[in-house]
């Protein structure tokens, strides 16, 4: 075990590769001479570059987050400046949305005994009448 750790220590690490040195030498050179190239290779390698840079620099999930987050906001200011927002006097256009708004929380949290009633009690009461 201990033999294991020496011959680790004691051997030296890869050397760096570099063009000259480096075992798997390139095709072509790069960046290639764009003066000895044809418009059509030119832009053929532009469009290759372009494509590359854009799928690198790619973040889906990132830019999933920002819109999400972004759509948020926006609504979240919407619905509180309608519902909530004190304009000073000038909310008039949004007196009967807030009115409505107001009539749902009453309308949830208060009981009408005549509300959830059967067909048949509703009978029964009119007969009595």
């Amino acid at each position: 075990m201990l033999e294991t750790y020496i011959r680790r220590f004691t051997t030296s690490s890869r050397l760096a590769l570099d063009a000259a040195s480096n075992p798997y030498k390139a095709k072509r050179p790069w960046p290639p001479d764009f003066t000895k190239l044809s418009q059509k290779h030119q832009f053929q390698l532009e469009r290759r570059y372009r494509r590359r840079s854009q799928m690198k620099w790619a973040r889906p999930g990132w830019t999933k987050f920002t819109t999400l987050a972004q759509w948020g906001t926006i609504s979240f200011v919407v619905v509180y400046a309608v519902l909530f927002l004190n304009w000073g006097g000038n909310a008039i256009v949004f007196d009967k949305i807030r009115a409505w708004y107001a009539g749902l929380g009453q309308e949830v949290w208060t009981k009408n005994p005549n509300e959830h009633q059967t067909p048949a009690s509703r009978q029964q009461e009119a007969s009595k009448s």
